[in-house]
């Protein structure tokens, strides 16, 4: 993806006028411009929803009919020969509704249900024989009952005679037990990705994986799909001064992250805290390294679980100077006390993605959460065109 180029500094004012994005610069928008698309039944229509904060949204695509640049013929083709079909597990299912109505199709018929000592029971309530299938379902909280609930899907798929069997995995939980640290630890990335290729998936589509090495752990094709894009394109709508920006990654681990990040940030400048601990019971040692103070500072990390590492690092951030803290993530996990530390005052804005789907007493004023509808929608219409 090309990179965004930002307003170079003699465009740039001390006011908050100034734009974070040259909008002539950036060619192709994952969000789509409404103002610039004709009201006409050839043209699909742009809904800017509110997010639960009363911030905007990633706009979702609210007609059935897809933008000029996809090609109607293999929407026609898919719909009517029914050789794509969407599932939906329990774990996410706003975020599968949004995905079809960008590709133009409706979910396929499915009955999920537990019975009474917990166990899942699935039944594809149509006919998958031949069929291209995707199933939507992050393994997010509670962590085991969905990767179970997945695993139950593609197996009903395999044994119902499906030709494909995608499993679009927007949160792949265990991502983090990718290594051993210690001795006798168990690498659970590797065995989901064991239990998923033996129930019968045969591609996996996954968003900002915890590291890249998981890729491997699997014997089949992944498609790793990064979220960037949707937070870059949000952060383009700030008025934030080029001068004034600065990358900051909340730990050694997340640099490459980071780097990346600020490169399509007009290769803004990277700052990284760097924390260690001295001994067991001893508080962590929080040092920056980078130059923060009156910058406006952009916290790049994968996930936001209990949110200590990344508010310590806002904490510091502070303390050096900065004039502004920003934390984006793509997962908003959220685990206790996450949003008791999210709330205190030392962030502007916590911006995530909508891959695991917020509770009600998740949110809080300066949340705003962005949609990765679009971004898997096209995805999905790309892997099922063997396209690029």
């Amino acid at each position: 993806m090309a990179s965004l180029v930002l307003p170079s500094p003699s465009s740039c004012s001390t006011s908050s006028s100034s734009s974070l994005l040259c909008p002539r610069s950036f060619t192709r928008r994952l969000i789509h411009d409404c103002s610039r698309v004709p009201a006409s039944v050839n043209n699909i229509r742009c809904e800017i929803s509110k997010s639960l904060s009363g911030k905007p949204l990633v706009p979702i695509l609210n007609d059935g009919m897809l933008p000029n640049f996809m090609q109607s013929g293999r929407v026609n083709n898919a719909v009517i020969n029914g050789r794509l079909k969407i599932f939906s597990g329990t774990a996410n299912s706003e975020l599968s509704h949004e995905i079809a109505r960008y590709m133009g199709l409706d979910l396929g018929m499915i009955k999920i249900k537990r019975f009474a000592d917990g166990e899942i029971y699935v039944q594809l309530q149509e006919s998958v024989r031949g069929c291209d299938v995707y199933l939507v379902q992050p393994t997010s909280p509670p962590a085991n009952e969905n990767l179970m609930e997945l695993l139950v899907m593609i197996d009903a798929c395999r044994r119902a005679s499906a030709k494909n069997i995608t499993a679009v995995i927007p949160y792949f939980g265990y991502a983090r037990a990718d290594r051993k640290t210690q001795g006798r630890e168990s690498i659970a990335a590797k065995l989901v990705a064991n239990l998923i290729t033996e129930a019968g998936a045969d591609r996996v589509l996954a968003c900002d994986l915890h590291s890249g090495q998981s890729m491997g752990y699997f014997d089949i094709p992944v498609d790793h799909v990064y979220c960037q894009p949707v937070i870059l394109d949000y952060l383009a709508s700030k008025s934030i001064c080029s001068n004034d920006l600065v990358v900051v990654s909340p730990d050694v681990g997340g640099v490459a992250r980071a780097r990346a990040f600020a490169k399509k940030l007009s290769d803004a400048p990277l700052a990284i805290v760097d924390k260690r601990r001295q001994g067991h019971n001893v508080a962590e040692v929080m040092n920056l390294i980078g130059d923060v103070k009156g910058k406006v500072a952009v916290m790049l990390d994968d996930m936001i679980d209990t949110a200590g590492t990344i508010s310590k690092g806002a904490a510091l951030l502070h303390e050096e100077g900065a004039r502004e803290v920003y934390a984006c993530c793509t997962h908003g996990v959220f685990s206790p006390p996450a949003i008791e530390r999210l709330s205190s005052g030392l962030f502007q804005e916590v911006i995530v993605t909508n891959t695991i789907p917020l509770k009600e007493q998740h949110y809080f004023p300066q949340l705003t959460v962005l949609s990765v509808a679009n971004l898997l929608g096209e995805t999905i219409w790309r892997v099922h065109d063997d396209s690029s």
